[in-house]
């Protein structure tokens, strides 16, 4: 059985290699430790997340998933029927994802995708400052506790610039990236309560191909529905 497996995922993958032109993605990798189990592709269809493709795992753990992509979006890889997510940014053609059982969802290697290596040199640096507030925030608590009300003022004093900081960090990261799709989807995620004008500059500056991908178009309708309200 698992010589089979691998025949028909030779086949898959040398077919996926040879067509490269067409909007298929082909998401592929190996899951250590995982000897049997079911692993499903998702994607977000109208605010639900839906599985598009899945596979039963029995005696390997490669496996092969693939989904029509008509622009990079956000994808899930998914073990089972638990929560235990890979977040990855799609592409057509083929996506290698390797992790393990014990830390599936925590330690993965994902390759193949431009946005997500963009992605994950945006979230680096942006746990930066999610640590730095960690840190004001355990501050921020025993300043109460102790009710100095100077030290009170002064850490929130710390936490808006640090807030402000990380905006500016997103807002400048979005527009160097205007010809990436990981721009619009930054503005989306981490950008929400930016102020209008900040907004409007990220989308205007996105080049025609990326304001007519999923996330371009997603940010040009709630800027609007921003301006609107």
């Amino acid at each position: 059985m698992k010589k089979i497996f691998f025949i028909v995922f030779a086949i898959l993958f040398m077919f996926s290699c040879k067509n490269e032109n067409n909007n298929i993605m082909y998401v592929k990798g190996k899951i250590k430790g995982l000897k049997k189990g079911t692993l499903y592709l998702q994607k977000q269809i109208d605010s639900v997340v839906v599985s598009v493709d899945s596979i039963k795992v029995n005696g390997t753990d490669e496996f092969l998933l693939t989904d029509k992509i008509e622009s990079p979006e956000m994808y899930y890889l998914t073990l089972g029927k638990s929560d235990k997510k890979i977040p990855f940014f799609g592409e057509k053609d083929t996506i290698s994802i390797t992790s393990g059982l014990e830390r599936f969802g925590y330690r993965n290697k994902i390759t193949g995708s431009v946005n997500q290596d963009l992605l994950d040199k945006y979230y680096e640096y942006i746990k930066k400052f999610n640590d730095q507030d960690l840190m004001l925030i355990k501050a921020e608590f025993e300043a109460k506790r102790s009710a100095n009300q100077d030290s009170i003022l002064l850490i929130t004093k710390q936490k808006n610039n640090l807030l402000k900081r990380k905006y500016l960090y997103s807002i400048n990261y979005a527009m160097n990236n205007v010809d990436h799709e990981v721009a619009p989807f930054i503005a989306l995620t981490d950008l929400n309560y930016a102020q209008t004008k900040w907004l409007d500059s990220i989308y205007n500056s996105l080049t025609p191909k990326i304001k007519e991908s999923k996330y371009g178009k997603q940010l040009d309708v709630f800027i609007k529905k921003i301006k609107n309200n």
